[in-house]
């Protein structure tokens, strides 16, 4: 973890007496990681001590996270999470150019040994929608509105659509590199071409849920700098 001397303070989005939400950076576990020390649960808790994740996001996803500060507020959320109350929003870069709207995926998922999944019977079920926002010369974003929280959900779903998400190779997504979209892109010579985008293309947009006094709140993460970089060089080359 390259930014070690990262705190909440410098990503958090909201706070009340209850919550905190935080828009996670990316290449950062949610929780304890047998290789990397600094983690979000980690940081979450010297700012509130009894912090604990409601849910969590894949270490190369970025996006909106939220923590309970006390055991009342995290049993309320579980609860919405157990029930489908949350509404999450993630976005999307992915390879292809799709026009999906409000598409359902119903497909199960079956976690492997090797922490890749798979669609199968055998697996949990797992639904997710959606609904392409732009289309670009070779690429499209779109909005996945996950109903399960499965495993790699988002990423297994839009693969089995033909659209897996862009710099996911795991999942058969392809880096997005400058020269393919730039018609006149000259690398310097003796260098390699480096993505515009080093991770999967893939961030928690926002979460919807209800507050300890059943007010409904919506909370927006905005993109990180590599996902605004990679959407700004796709509209300057469609």
């Amino acid at each position: 973890m390259k930014n070690s001397k990262l705190s909440i303070s410098d990503i958090l989005i909201f706070e009340n007496e209850d919550y905190f939400l935080v828009n996670k950076p990316p290449y950062l576990s949610t929780l304890s990681d047998r290789v990397e020390k600094v983690n979000l649960l980690a940081l979450a808790k010297e700012f509130s001590s009894d912090a604990q994740a409601c849910h969590r996001l894949d270490k190369d996803t970025s996006g909106v996270l939220a923590f309970a500060k006390n055991p009342e507020a995290y049993r309320n959320l579980s609860m919405q999470f157990e029930h489908r109350e949350v509404t999450k929003i993630y976005h999307a870069v992915v390879d292809g150019i799709h026009r999906f709207e409000n598409q359902l995926v119903d497909a199960p998922i079956l976690k492997q040994d090797d922490g890749v999944v798979k669609l199968s019977r055998q697996g949990k079920d797992a639904q997710t929608y959606f609904t392409s926002i732009k289309s670009y010369r070779q690429h499209t974003l779109v909005e996945c509105r996950p109903v399960t929280g499965r495993m790699h959900q988002i990423r297994i779903h839009l693969a089995s659509l033909g659209a897996s998400i862009a710099g996911d190779e795991q999942y058969g997504g392809k880096p997005v590199l400058l020269s393919e979209l730039k018609r006149k892109f000259n690398l310097k010579k003796f260098t390699e071409e480096q993505p515009l985008c080093k991770r999967m293309a893939l961030h928690a947009f926002s979460l919807e849920f209800a507050l300890l006094n059943g007010e409904k709140q919506k909370f927006e993460a905005p993109y990180p700098k590599d996902i605004q970089a990679l959407v700004r060089q796709l509209e300057l080359n469609s």
